[in-house]
């Protein structure tokens, strides 16, 4: 079930991830759909969570990486480019825990004053479900795979290392939490 905005993010993500970062392009159609599959425990906000998964890596894109914090990055094209929906902005700027990595880059107060975190939980652990069980190639994980994953490509003491360990107990929670709002919600189609 596509909607006009789901159609809209998957563009854009292809047209600024596809040819330049062809593996970024796959791990975001693989989140993308998760968040189709996940979409059931979210009623009127499904298309949002597909949108958010869809455009949550944007930022990555060689031409918008200003800080090189594509979060920051990504949150600011929507908004300044597309004048995207502010909710979709902010679920992007602070998708999987991006404060506490923002904290390690001195770049938290910035992304908390121009895109402060949704104040809509079931939404932000959704998206965190869908980029979290999904390796870099689109296909599915567990959290725990997908965090050694990270260390692994990053290193423990970088930046991105220093942020996932910081973020793993809460990353594992969240997936957690989605799981079980999953397994109880009936699937449909």
């Amino acid at each position: 079930m596509s909607d006009p905005v789901d159609e809209w993010a998957m563009q854009v993500a292809e047209a600024e991830l596809g040819r330049p970062l062809p593996r970024r392009w796959a791990h975001t159609q693989g989140v993308a759909g998760r968040a189709a599959a996940a979409s059931r425990i979210l009623g009127q906000d499904a298309g949002l969570l597909v949108a958010a998964a869809a455009l949550h890596d944007v930022g990555y894109a060689p031409r918008l990486a200003v800080t090189g914090f594509h979060p920051l990055d990504g949150a600011r094209f929507l908004r300044d480019e597309h004048g995207a929906d502010e909710r979709l902005v902010r679920l992007v700027a602070n998708h999987s825990f991006a404060l506490l990595e923002a904290e390690e880059r001195g770049l938290s107060n910035e992304l908390a004053a121009e895109f402060p975190l949704l104040e809509e939980p079931l939404l932000v652990d959704a998206l965190v479900y869908c980029d979290m069980t999904t390796t870099p190639d689109g296909g599915r994980t567990t959290a725990e795979e997908r965090v050694a994953e990270i260390l692994g490509r990053y290193g423990d003491d970088s930046v991105v290392g220093r942020f996932i360990r910081r973020a793993a107990p809460e990353i594992f929670a969240t997936v957690g939490r989605v799981k079980v709002l999953l397994a109880t919600q009936p699937r449909w189609g």
